[in-house]
């Protein structure tokens, strides 16, 4: 019987233990990640002076963006650590990085006491924020996988996959009541510190729960049977077995998954507040409430992922999103504030919070189908000693890069064609390209049992290909 096997009969309190400690921590990782993004349309003119708001907007999201774009970075720095060193040790270097980054933002002075140096400092701590968020998300998933009895990989996994919706949930939650306790005057001069600066509490506590864990059972046995990766990254990404999968998994899972993600929770705040004109507090409500309502759905496809299998219900979410996006926000246009002069298929109606909570929940709800089950998808189709660095990158790059880049494009996009619609034209691009790829070349992944730590996806194909060579 397997060690995972063992520790799940020995007590679920320490799976339990396990996915509290492992998710509570990446959830106030991205919530530090996240407050950034949500404070966009109130700070973003204490960094940047361009000229008009739209252009102070745009320097403050292409900020936003350099965290994302060198999350890939952080994720080969960070997984080699981890196939190296160990699980434990990486997550609590990049939890402690991150923390000090965001309470440093709360303390950074503005472009009216730096001048041009406010904004070069906050990007470089931007970079350090996505570098160390780089190496967490990979390191999390990996661990509590790694504690976890075959057949029930989807729904232990997806708890963790509920942490970055969490994560902005509690970012929407804390500036909210930062807002309404200080009043809107306040909060403008130097109330929007407030949420950068208490991150440092939740990290320190988060910091000391997860010092009480031990390290993984499956990266234990490589290292005591000296079996640990002595070049992960080579082993990764210049094998060309696995690097065929690492590839696979980009472009057709992460990808996809990635735009949708933010497409339906932080694009659509952007959306709210930019485009329809949503009052900050109305929108900040109305995101909240509709993740509050869809949080529990990535728990049950995770749940599905075990019994159906994972690559069924992710593309099906994509699909979705790629035929539905369109009529979704043409329904936003209809019941905005006001009448934003451009609509798809239905006529302006008048403003109804509880409408855009609906079209928001339905965004959210495919985002569930996508993210529920990625996580045991990727740990899936690698072996264990090289799964940290390489699950990591192609989920950095789908999520980083492609998921990241969103707001920025869709900006811009509409700020050139002056078509409020053209900013969801690249998800539905990146998503439709994601499901023919993912439909065509990638294989289920929930039948693999990884309590074998040489059990991969990635691992079967390279050693049938082996076989049919010495044949």
């Amino acid at each position: 019987m397997s060690e995972i096997v063992k520790s799940a009969k020995n007590g679920v309190q320490s799976i339990r233990r396990v996915i509290f400690a492992s998710s509570a921590g990446t959830m106030i990782e991205w919530y530090d990640f996240y407050i950034f993004g949500a404070l966009a349309t109130t700070i973003a003119s204490k960094f940047y002076h361009t000229g008009t708001p739209v252009g102070d907007i745009i320097a403050w999201l292409a900020t936003f963006a350099v965290g994302f774009i060198v999350r890939p970075f952080g994720a080969i720095v960070f997984g080699r650590i981890g196939d190296l060193i160990g699980r434990k040790f990486t997550f609590l270097v990049t939890m402690s990085i991150m923390g000090l980054a965001t309470f440093a933002v709360g303390l950074l002075p503005t472009i009216d006491v730096l001048g041009v140096w406010a904004g070069i400092i906050l990007i470089t701590l931007r970079v350090i924020q996505g570098l160390a968020l780089g190496g967490e998300y990979g390191g999390a998933a990996t661990y509590i996988a790694e504690h976890t009895p075959h057949g029930k990989r989807g729904f232990y996994t997806s708890f963790i996959q509920t942490t970055a919706t969490l994560g902005l949930f509690m970012s929407l939650g804390v500036i909210l009541v930062t807002r309404l306790g200080l009043g809107d005057a306040t909060f403008q001069e130097w109330g929007w510190r407030v949420p950068f600066l208490i991150s440092i509490v939740l990290v320190a506590i988060s910091i000391w729960v997860r010092l009480s864990l031990r390290e993984s059972p499956l990266f234990q046995r490589l290292k005591d049977t000296k079996t640990v990766s002595k070049n992960p990254l080579k082993e990764s990404f210049f094998n060309p077995y696995n690097l065929r999968w690492v590839l696979l998994a980009l472009f057709g899972a992460t990808m996809g998954q990635g735009v949708i993600w933010y497409t339906g929770q932080f694009y659509a705040l952007f959306y709210l507040q930019q485009i329809f004109k949503v009052p900050l507090v109305d929108s900040n409500m109305i995101i909240g409430i509709a993740l509050l309502i869809g949080t529990p759905l990535f728990i049950f496809f995770g749940w599905l992922s075990d019994k159906i299998g994972r690559k069924k219900i992710m593309m099906t979410g994509m699909l979705l999103a790629v035929l539905t996006y369109y009529p979704i926000y043409g329904v936003m246009a209809a019941f905005a504030p006001t009448d934003p002069g451009q609509h798809f298929l239905f006529a302006y109606q008048g403003y109804s919070m509880a409408m855009l909570i609906l079209m928001i929940l339905i965004q959210v709800i495919y985002v569930t189908m996508v993210y529920g089950p990625i996580a045991a998808f990727l740990v899936e189709l690698f072996p264990t000693k090289i799964r940290y660095t390489s699950m990591s990158l192609p989920y950095h790059i789908g999520n980083g890069v492609f998921g990241g880049l969103v707001p920025i494009i869709g900006l811009s996009l509409i700020t050139a064609t002056g078509n409020n619609f053209a900013g969801i034209w690249y998800p539905m691009f990146i998503a439709g390209i994601c499901f023919i790829v993912g439909m065509l070349f990638v294989k289920e992944t929930n039948q693999v049992d990884i309590s074998d730590h040489n059990s991969s996806i990635a691992g079967a194909h390279e050693n049938k290909s082996r076989d049919k060579l010495n044949k």
